[in-house]
């Protein structure tokens, strides 16, 4: 293990079993299945590996719309869960799920790693690929899935937001991504924004620190990626005419470098400015960032006062929130039922009790009788913060063209009639989707080093970081 490695956050240092070999070796695969996952659920077995991914019987798939992928990706029914499988070779397979598991122990947010599945072969006996397994993130899409509905013309624009967020997320934890692009994510709603999570990790690479070349590659390469990407949504009539796509890429350039500066630049105070550094922790709070430590230095003349964020964490309205009810929600999601839970302790003359108190009965009276008012058949579709957020503007709309407040129960029966229906993705769209998403296909590793690799060759050189043995996995052998 490299001094580097040493030095990483013993949480990733123990992330995983797996001990993933370097992509290029020329390994064989195992000679019997073999199955590392991160729990121990015996359905894993029952599951047809010796057929190629892309026979498997239909009644075990999932109709969900897929994003575009160099390689073979399916939803499996496994049990009561549902989880993508996508099929490559044993060392980017063991790779990938190494990386993964690194970067949800540092809670990042990217698709839960379950399994990594070796040593397949048919009923021949001839070998078959790795197949790498994670959890499908519920109520997300990929963005192409996003386009192919009736969206506000600026949703482009939220969709890069969030993007930069989660870019800088990462970049703050160390990690280089190397091939950052609108199709290795899957965005949730999270109130009027939206929320990204990483969800191709084969190139990425976790360090220490990163050099300020390396996130600026990643960066300039996520701009290309993402014109090209809108220009063909454009091509495909799925984009608002009015969407100038070399100016929704730049934008990603300039709000990554504006919260990566929010989080990271030294301000420097008079002795009797002190107020001014509560000024810069609320604007992270505002941001939707925790601030655990600041580092604070005065100048040898002792005129200057130098602070900086020392430990950074998302998640600030979020943790508040999930303190308060046990709700665990998107951060603007979060901001929004605290401002409900606020309105309701102001109108209830209850600013005197406890806000643990009050949030209980905020959540009895108000909260749980709205979201039980979602339809079955939508109940998959919609979390239940984003359809509360989405009957409270409803609900303003409608005030605001009647003249006067609307019952709660009557601007969730007009939301669902209205609105919730733009929710669903018929068959065919998705049928479409799908298949746009399997036109893409490679497949190849040649084709995969000339291009994915080729990314990370551009950041500076890195070992592999073999990870300790974790008691939370388990591996299967036959």
């Amino acid at each position: 293990m490299s001094n580097e490695a040493q030095q990483l956050d013993p949480r990733a240092l123990k992330a995983t079993s797996v001990k993933a070999e370097d992509p290029a070796a020329q390994t064989p695969e195992p000679s019997s299945l073999k199955i590392t996952a991160s729990g121990s659920d015996p359905k894993m077995f029952t599951l047809p590996w010796e057929l190629p991914l892309s026979s498997w019987p239909k009644d075990l798939l999932v109709n969900l719309p897929r994003g575009i992928s160099r390689h073979v990706v399916r939803f499996v029914h496994v049990g009561d869960e549902v989880y993508a499988m996508k099929e490559i070779t044993r060392n980017i397979a063991e790779r990938e799920y190494e990386m993964l598991r690194q970067l949800q122990k540092l809670d990042l947010p990217t698709v839960q790693p379950i399994a990594v599945v070796t040593g397949r072969h048919d009923r021949n006996g001839e070998p078959l690929e790795a197949i790498l397994v994670t959890k499908h993130l519920k109520f997300s899409l990929p963005y192409r899935a996003l386009f192919a509905r009736t969206l506000r013309p600026d949703t482009a624009e939220r969709l890069i937001d969030a993007l930069a967020v989660l870019i800088v997320r990462l970049h703050l934890a160390g990690f280089y991504w190397g091939d950052v692009s609108l199709a290795n994510v899957l965005f949730l709603r999270d109130a009027d924004a939206f929320s990204a999570f990483l969800v191709d990790a084969e190139t990425g690479e976790l360090q220490v620190n990163l050099t300020e070349g390396q996130r600026e590659y990643d960066i300039d390469l996520a701009r290309t990626n993402i014109i090209g990407e809108l220009m063909d949504l454009s091509s495909g009539e799925l984009l608002p005419p009015d969407v100038d796509e070399i100016a929704v890429g730049n934008r990603l350039v300039d709000r990554y470098h504006s919260l990566w500066s929010a989080l990271t630049d030294t301000s420097n105070f008079s002795p009797d400015e002190m107020w001014k550094v509560e000024r810069r922790v609320n604007k992270l709070n505002n941001l939707g960032f925790d601030v655990d430590e600041l580092e604070m230095n005065t100048t040898p003349d002792g005129k200057t006062v130098l602070v900086r964020p020392r430990v950074v964490d998302a998640g600030y309205a979020n943790r508040k929130l999930l303190r308060l009810t046990g709700l665990d929600v998107q951060e603007n999601q979060a901001r929004r039922l605290l401002n409900d839970l606020d309105a309701y302790r102001a109108s209830t003359w209850r600013e005197g009790e406890d806000v643990e108190v009050v949030a209980m009965d905020w959540m009895r009276e108000v909260f749980e009788p709205t979201v039980r008012m979602i339809p079955r058949e939508f109940r998959t579709s919609i979390e239940p913060a984003q359809f509360f957020h989405e009957v409270l503007e409803h609900r303003w709309y409608l005030a605001e063209r009647a003249g006067h407040d609307i019952p709660m129960a009557a601007a969730v029966e007009s939301y669902v009639k209205t609105v919730l229906p733009k929710y669903s993705l018929d068959s065919k769209t998705v049928e479409r989707l799908n298949a746009e998403a399997d036109s893409g296909v490679i497949d190849d590793q040649a084709t995969y080093y000339d291009s994915g690799m080729a990314g990370m060759a551009a950041g500076e050189d890195g070992d592999g970081y073999f990870a300790e043995d974790d008691p939370d996995t388990a591996v299967w052998a036959q």
